[in-house]
C-alpha cells in the first residue's frame, strides 16, 4: 500500500523530511477496523513527532492522526460497524498513522462520519474535537447545558482546537465565550464560529480583557498555545478558585503562582485513553458520534480552512510548513491517494 513516512528528524522544507513508500497492508486485531483512508488532516502533533521523535534507524514511521475512510474489514471483537461504513477518527499515538492507503483503528475510538460533510471536511474534525470536548467537559468540568454566569477564555481561538472549542462551548453550554486572535481574518473567523468577544493576544491578556470586554476576571481558561508566554497574565485574570486547562508543551512555568487563588491546573491529551487502554475508551467514539449528529443538524461546522490536494509526501511537507508557521487558521486537509 502507498504511505508517507519519515525516518529522520528533518525540517519540513527538506525533501527527505517526509517521503513516499510502499508498505504491506495491515490485518485487523481483535478490536480493529481496517479502513481504506480517503482524507486526512494535519495537527501540531504531526510536526512535533516529525521534529523530535526519530524512529529506530532505518525504520520508517507513518504519521497522521485524523482520518476519514471506509471500513474494509473488522476484527472479531469490533462492534457497531459493518464493511462499507464511512468512519472518522483520530487514531492512537502508539500505532501507525493515517498517512497511508489502509489503516487500523480501534473501533471503540471511531464513529460514523457526518453524512452532511465531504471526506475532507470531516477529516478536519476528529482529533481537535476530542481534545476540545475532553478539555471542556472532563478537565474544566463544565456540565453540558451548564456554565451560566461563567466566562471561558480561549487562548488561540483560530487554531484547530480553538475553532471547535468555540462551537462546542456555544452549542452545549451557557458560558460566555471569549477567544483571542490578533489578525483581522482570525478575529472574524472566531466571531463567525460564535465567540461572544475576541481580544488581541499580542497585548497582555489581563489588560486586553479589561480594555475590550470590561471584564476584570474569568472563571475558566483554555490555554491552547504559548502558555509560558501568557502564564503570568492568565494567573492575573483568573478568578479565585478558577480553572486552567492547557494542551501545549510550555517551557517551565511556576505553578506556585496558582496557590494564592487556589487555581486548579488541568492537562488535556486526547491520546491518554487509547495509550493506556482505559476502561472509558469508548467515550471517544461516543462523543464523535454526538458531534457528527450536531454537524448533520447544522449546529457544528467543519473547521477545514485549507485543502492542499492529494495525500503525497510533497503536499504533506507543505502542510507541515504551514502548521509550523503559526499562521494557519482552522485545519489543513488532504484527500485521496
Amino acid at each position: 500500500m502507498k504511505a508517507i513516512a519519515f525516518t529522520h528528524c528533518l525540517p519540513a522544507t527538506d525533501p527527505a523530511a517526509l517521503h513516499d513508500i510502499e508498505l504491506p497492508q495491515p490485518h485487523p486485531g481483535p478490536h480493529d477496523l481496517l479502513v481504506r483512508v480517503q482524507a486526512v488532516s494535519v495537527n501540531p502533533i504531526d510536526t512535533k513527532v516529525r521534529r523530535t521523535a526519530a524512529p529506530p534507524a532505518g525504520q520508517p514511521r507513518v504519521l497522521g492522526w485524523d482520518a476519514v475512510g471506509t471500513v474494509q474489514a473488522l476484527g472479531p471483537q469490533a462492534s457497531g460497524f459493518a464493511v462499507g461504513d464511512r468512519v472518522y477518527y483520530a487514531g492512537a499515538i502508539n500505532r501507525p498513522g493515517s498517512n497511508s492507503e489502509w489503516q487500523l483503528v480501534d473501533a471503540r475510538i471511531a464513529a460514523h462520519a457526518p453524512r452532511s460533510l465531504s471526506d475532507a471536511q470531516a477529516a478536519a474534525l476528529p482529533l481537535t474535537t476530542i481534545t476540545a470536548w475532553e478539555l471542556l467537559f472532563d478537565r474544566l468540568g463544565v456540565p453540558q447545558g451548564g456554565g451560566a454566569g461563567q466566562t471561558l477564555l480561549i487562548v488561540g481561538g483560530a487554531g484547530g482546537v480553538g475553532s471547535i472549542l468555540i462551537q462546542l462551548a456555544r452549542q452545549l453550554t451557557q458560558l460566555r465565550v471569549i477567544a483571542t486572535a490578533s489578525r483581522p481574518e482570525t478575529v472574524q473567523w472566531c466571531r463567525d464560529l460564535g465567540a461572544h468577544d475576541v481580544i488581541d493576544h499580542r497585548q497582555p491578556l489581563a489588560q486586553a480583557l479589561r480594555a475590550q470586554t470590561g471584564l476584570a476576571q474569568v472563571e475558566l481558561v483554555a490555554s491552547l498555545t504559548q502558555t509560558d508566554q501568557h502564564f503570568p497574565h492568565i494567573v492575573e485574570l483568573l478568578a479565585p478558585q478558577g480553572r486552567l486547562a492547557l494542551i501545549d508543551d510550555p517551557q517551565a512555568i511556576d505553578i506556585r503562582a496558582l496557590k494564592q487563588k487556589s487555581i486548579s491546573l488541568h492537562w488535556e491529551s486526547m491520546f491518554t485513553r487509547s495509550l493506556f487502554q482505559t476502561a472509558d475508551m469508548p467515550v471517544q467514539g461516543q462523543l464523535l458520534a454526538t458531534v457528527a449528529k450536531l454537524v448533520d443538524e447544522g449546529r457544528i461546522r467543519s473547521t477545514q480552512r485549507q485543502h492542499l490536494g492529494r495525500i503525497t509526501a510533497e503536499n504533506l511537507r507543505q502542510a507541515h510548513v504551514l502548521q509550523e508557521s503559526g499562521t494557519s487558521i482552522g485545519k489543513t486537509v488532504l484527500e485521496g491517494f
